[in-house]
């Protein structure tokens, strides 16, 4: 069965150290198998369909493109698009449609076991909020994030890793993926042998580059 995926890259820069051209990042989701790629922006957001039963091994075959080829590896949060439509639907700050950039959902790699968010809450100002909601952290800062001492122990107070995007573009996003869902789900996704098959390919591709 074929689905509607988002996937987002962690610690991924627009230019200089850690920097992921959208024409590779393109490629290497093709590569894993990804189907009907649509990105977003240079931050490392995309939507895709795929085979459900195929899903759990995407987060690992994309970094292992991305370390093979590039030399870093970001973590990669997958998400089905009622994942993303849940975490939406559940904003506990309304007033975000006002300042969509005031508000951060932070998707984790997992539920964190043992939060600290007495110790996290300490670190608040400005009128900043947070709300955890299983493997989304809600993060309300009306005075932006640049001086946030909150917005930097995030991550270590949590116990977790995880990938940020604001109110805007977790919309854009989520509407790309509504689109893509929307438009038809006939066209044919690759199988695991297909996948083994580009893997390889790619493998070959990314040696033969790094030669002089």
């Amino acid at each position: 069965m074929t689905e509607t995926f988002i996937v987002l890259l962690r610690g991924v820069n627009v230019v200089g150290a850690n920097s992921l051209p959208m024409k590779d990042f393109l490629r290497f989701l093709e590569s894993a198998g990804a189907g009907r790629v649509r990105t977003y922006i240079q931050s490392g957001n995309a939507v895709f369909q795929a085979d459900a039963g195929d899903a759990a091994g995407f987060p690992d075959r994309i970094k292992a493109s991305i370390q093979r080829s590039l030399g870093f590896a970001p973590e990669v949060i997958l998400l089905r698009l009622e994942e993303l439509e849940k975490a939406v639907a559940a904003n506990p700050y309304p007033d975000a449609d006002a300042d969509p950039r005031a508000l951060h959902l932070m998707f984790l790699a997992s539920t964190p076991g043992q939060p600290d968010l007495t110790a996290l809450a300490r670190l608040c100002a400005d009128g900043e909020q947070f709300s955890l909601n299983g493997r989304v952290f809600y993060f309300f800062a009306p005075a932006g994030i640049g001086r946030s001492k909150a917005a930097r122990q995030i991550e270590k107070r949590l116990g977790v890793l995880g990938t940020a995007r604001n109110w805007r573009t977790t919309g854009r996003v989520l509407q790309m993926a509504r689109e893509l869902a929307a438009s038809g789900q006939s066209q044919t996704v690759p199988r695991p042998s297909v996948l083994k098959r580009r893997a390889k390919g790619l493998s070959s591709t990314s040696n033969n580059e790094a030669k002089p």
